[in-house]
């Protein structure tokens, strides 16, 4: 009981990805690679919209704090990953550090989720209702969206947070993943964790299973309103703006609800391990491109942007 009491002494090692140096390598240089071109695509996305007067509508204004979004997020898990790759030994991390880690992975996180529903709002009422949509989605609506997702991310990741890290730990011990997600964490606890189970399901149905239900929603509205255009241009048009959305939630939240919304007596390390790499590495560097190639004013945008920095 002493030992559980000192939670200040209590390290966490991560699980190694191989124990092979070739392994470690190439893990690393793919690991890397992948952060890269992550940062690089979303910071461009950001920086775009934000110097291009001609994007600074409702739509990319969200799709910028999704960039933005994605930026932090990839950077509260990466550096550790790659630090945690390539060294030969285990690398530690302290009790506050694994906290404040999964603090900011469960807020980014949420508030990305959240951000998804708020985009499927914006596309409902530029579809459903044109006329209405400067009005509807005013700047100060959208500034309220944007904020509100932050503070409700920001509480939900609070309170979770500090109720997992309330648990005793007995002693340093390994990480089944490659960093502090919540079910390994809970996993190490040296005490009863059903409360702090439901509790992590009570937040996911608000960050995943609710918006999930907005979207879709919002989804049957906006076909039913394509269908009925007459244009065949307009149709082209509005699918398009909606299916890089579309495409970005289908990845985000088949990824997380694989984890998240299944019961933790069936959760599985290795295939969490393996669903973590795709929504902490893959899906950050897929949104970027798949936003960029699906809109054509955000494709001109970067090209025109792109040729300025070669010119200088």
């Amino acid at each position: 009981m002493e030992e559980a009491n000192q939670t200040g002494m209590i390290h966490f090692h991560f699980r190694p990805f191989s124990r092979l140096p070739e392994v470690q390598v190439l893990i690393f240089v793919t690991f890397l690679g992948m952060y890269l071109v992550s940062i690089t695509g979303n910071l461009s996305i950001f920086l775009t919209i934000w110097m291009n007067r001609c994007l600074h509508t409702p739509m990319y204004f969200f799709l910028a704090n999704l960039a933005a979004l994605e930026v932090f997020y990839s950077s509260t898990i990466v550096p550790l990953t790659l630090a945690s790759v390539l060294s030969t030994e285990s690398t530690l991390i302290s009790l506050p550090g694994c906290g404040t880690q999964m603090f900011f992975f469960i807020f980014l996180g949420s508030v990305d989720c959240i951000l998804l529903a708020v985009m499927a709002y914006d596309r409902f009422v530029a579809i459903c209702h044109p006329l209405r949509y400067t009005l509807i989605m005013s700047w100060r609506v959208c500034v309220q969206l944007a904020v509100g997702s932050l503070v409700l991310g920001f509480a939900l990741a609070l309170q979770l947070t500090v109720l997992i890290f309330r648990l005793p730990f007995c002693s340093s011990k390994e990480i089944s993943l490659f960093y502090c997600d919540v079910l390994p964490v809970m996993r190490l606890a040296c005490a009863d964790t059903h409360v702090h189970e439901v509790t992590l399901f009570a937040v996911s149905v608000i960050v995943l299973t609710i918006p999930s239900l907005l979207i879709t929603l919002s989804y049957v509205f906006i076909v039913a309103a394509i269908l009925k255009m007459r244009s065949a241009e307009g149709r082209h048009k509005a699918f398009s703006t909606c299916s890089s959305h579309l495409t970005v939630v289908l990845l985000q939240y088949g990824c997380t609800s694989v984890i998240y919304l299944c019961p933790s007596s069936r959760y599985s390390p290795d295939r969490g391990q393996v669903v973590s790499v795709v929504y902490t590495f893959v899906t950050p560097v897929l949104n970027p491109l798949i936003y960029s190639m699906r809109s054509r004013e955000l494709k001109e945008a970067l090209k025109r942007a792109m040729m300025r920095f070669l010119v200088l």
